[in-house]
């Protein structure tokens, strides 16, 4: 078992874009070691504390099976995701999820401008350059100890919160990142991750978008 916490925050930003759709913007869970805590506190002890400057990641994109992924994901990374995905969607009777390049490549882009922006968990917003056109579920890990099966693990975790009931706004902080990863409309999925200094951000996207108000996700 990796050595680290259990979530230490899930904070709902939510923004309705339509009279019956929910852009659910939670934030991202955040998982860090006990090494990382540990020299937190120690960097507090000393009255300070050290700022990593962001680092992205610029090897190029990767390809499986002959195709492009679309993000800097390993081939090995996209198997897991789709495996884990998949699992929990049949748990309750969803179709599988079929990987995208296009979704892929649409959540690196996100990931980068985090890592540009002081490695900052925030989804995509409701307009603008950097519009929200999807579902989306984020993940703050520690370099080295977090992964891709990690954040659909978190995910997937807040299934004990869900108990069958349609979305709701003042209820979904609990459990919107379960729903959306098994949300029955949703067909295709794409991921991408990137590096901040000690920290690392995972971000998937979703297409059909899910967590949709008045509805279930099954």
């Amino acid at each position: 078992m990796k050595p680290y916490t259990t979530a230490l925050a899930m904070i709902l930003v939510a923004m309705i874009l339509s009279p019956v759709s929910l852009d659910l913007s939670l934030d991202g869970l955040s998982l860090k070691s006990p090494l990382r805590a540990a020299e937190s506190s120690a960097q507090a002890a000393k009255g300070g504390t050290k700022h990593d400057s962001p680092k992205r990641s610029t090897s190029s994109t990767t390809e499986i099976g002959g195709a492009s992924i679309g993000s800097r994901l390993s081939p090995q990374d996209v198997r897991e995701l789709l495996v884990r995905h998949n699992s929990a969607r049949e748990e309750v009777g969803a179709g599988p999820l079929t990987w995208s390049s296009g979704l892929a490549a649409y959540a690196q882009e996100w990931a980068d401008h985090l890592a540009s922006t002081g490695c900052k968990m925030q989804h995509r917003p409701g307009s603008g350059k950097w519009k929200q056109e999807h579902g989306e579920n984020l993940l703050l890990g520690t370099v080295g100890y977090h992964g891709v099966v990690d954040a659909v693990t978190s995910w997937e975790g807040e299934k004990a919160n869900y108990h069958g009931e349609p979305i709701d706004i003042s209820t979904v902080s609990g459990w919107g990142h379960y729903t959306q990863l098994v949300w029955r409309n949703t067909k295709r999925l794409g991921c991408a991750k990137v590096e901040c200094g000690h920290n690392v951000i995972i971000v998937c996207n979703y297409d059909p978008r899910g967590n949709i108000l008045g509805q279930t996700p099954y």
